[in-house]
């Protein structure tokens, strides 16, 4: 026998008899994902064919439609997002711009904990139509939710018919409502807009909601209209992104 073998075969078999132990074969095995700590509801809306989908969807897939079909009632998407140290379950709601949808989507807009109001910087219109739909929010969302103001379709600055400082003077108007120019096409300041919202509703919900009514699941695929609550005062003040 040559000396060292015996040692060689043991140390051989240790090696070999650890790798296959149960221990650290169960130590091997993929973790389940830790679930999320909160869900929120947040809902996009704007005129028709302002880049509501792509916006949610540029945020969601990370991919972009240059010839998006119109939503039909509503859409929605789920991204999992993780901010203050805590994972959180986002409901992304993109609703019709058309008004003979509006019965359907206002059933929406009060469990929405943020709401992105989208104009597309290229067609005046849409920013005119603005005060229409900021009488959709005063009437039937909480008056808790945060606002963003999101002019969007940047990439087309050659043809843009809003300026910047026409959307600031809008936001201006409105309590706490922030305002930021986006492209979906580019991936312009798309994420920044989502989280920022997020970061804002997590800052201003007192802790004991936080670990009560968003642990519970206030993510309602079909929420039930409720009666429309007074219309809420006006809201001075912007803050930017």
């Amino acid at each position: 026998m040559e000396p060292g073998s015996g040692l060689q075969r043991r140390a051989g078999a240790g090696r070999e008899g650890a790798a296959g132990s149960p221990a650290l074969q169960s130590r091997r095995r993929k973790q389940p994902p830790r679930p999320a700590d909160f869900k929120l509801q947040v809902i996009i809306i704007g005129s028709r064919g302002v880049g509501k989908t792509s916006l949610m969807e540029r945020f969601t897939d990370d991919t972009f439609c240059e010839a998006c079909k119109s939503t039909v009632g509503v859409d929605f998407k789920i991204k999992t997002v993780e901010l203050r140290g805590k994972k959180i379950r986002l409901q992304i709601w993109d609703t019709a711009g058309q008004e003979r949808f509006n019965s359907i989507t206002s059933a929406y807009y009060r469990s929405a904990k943020g709401i992105i109001l989208v104009y597309d910087i290229t067609k005046k219109e849409t920013f005119d139509d603005l005060p229409k739909w900021m009488k959709m929010i005063d009437k039937y969302a909480s008056e808790d939710a945060e606002l963003l103001l999101v002019g969007n379709k940047l990439d087309c600055e050659v043809d843009r018919e809003v300026t910047r400082q026409q959307g600031e003077k809008f936001a201006q108007q409105i309590t706490g409502m922030r305002f930021c120019e986006a492209s979906a096409k580019d991936n312009f300041n798309v994420d920044e807009i989502f989280l920022k919202l997020v970061d804002d509703i997590l800052k201003k919900m007192p802790l004991d909601i936080m670990r009560n009514e968003l642990s519970n699941s206030i993510l309602s695929l079909q929420p039930e209209p409720e009666i429309p609550p007074e219309l809420p005062p006006p809201r001075p003040h912007v803050r930017c992104c």
